[in-house]
């Protein structure tokens, strides 16, 4: 079957996409523990960056699994199927010259360099949201590590499943920075690859 595939071309090019959009693209990927804040700080930093008028979408574990990964429970198959088809879903959205950011537990470093690997490692930035398991439990947000403790929840990353700390991430932040400190810690470390000067030179740091 894969002989009667072929890559389509089209006449627009991802360059010409990022400088209508007035800057580059490429992922955000935020990876660490259930409950150390990833997602709040992937929608912290998305409102900094669309209150500079850059084009951005945030993709987020939860939501991912309520539609395109339904069907995947959290074995280490599933789990890297899930960051396989997160790594091509942030190809799609940074060809089309958007800045992605992705909020997901991504457990296994071969996942995590597997996404890296599909989207180019030029177009990665890793942030390692470094909150201990203690505080991640005592957030416990959602009522999982409670669950998992007392055996109604199996895979849970940290207690029943392994988290391979990152070991070169681009970025580490912690529970010990605020949301505002830890957006501005991540912002310091992109803006110069944004290049927010394409086109579009109103649009300033």
């Amino acid at each position: 079957m894969t002989k009667n595939i072929r890559n389509q071309q089209y006449k627009i090019s991802r360059e010409e996409r990022q400088k209508l959009n007035g800057h580059h693209s490429f992922l955000v990927f935020f990876t660490g523990l259930s409950g150390a804040g990833k997602s709040t700080l992937a929608n912290a930093l998305e409102e900094k960056l669309h209150g500079m008028k850059i084009h951005t979408y945030v993709l987020d574990g939860d939501n991912i699994r309520r539609g395109i990964n339904k069907n995947l429970g959290f074995s280490p198959e599933d789990r890297s199927e899930n960051n396989r088809i997160i790594g091509e879903i942030s190809n799609l959205f940074i060809d089309a010259g958007i800045l992605v950011l992705a909020a997901f537990v991504a457990p296994y470093k071969k996942d995590r360099d597997f996404i890296k690997e599909t989207v180019g490692e030029d177009h990665f930035i890793e942030v390692f949201v470094n909150t201990s398991l203690e505080e991640c439990e005592r957030r416990d947000t959602k009522g999982l590590y409670q669950k998992a403790r007392i055996g109604k929840i199996k895979n849970l990353t940290g207690i029943s499943a392994p988290y391979e700390i990152p070991e070169n991430p681009n970025i580490e932040v912690s529970h010990l920075n605020t949301i505002d400190e830890s957006v501005e810690i991540i912002f310091q470390y992109i803006k110069d690859k944004l290049d927010l000067k394409l086109t579009h030179p109103d649009k300033t740091l």
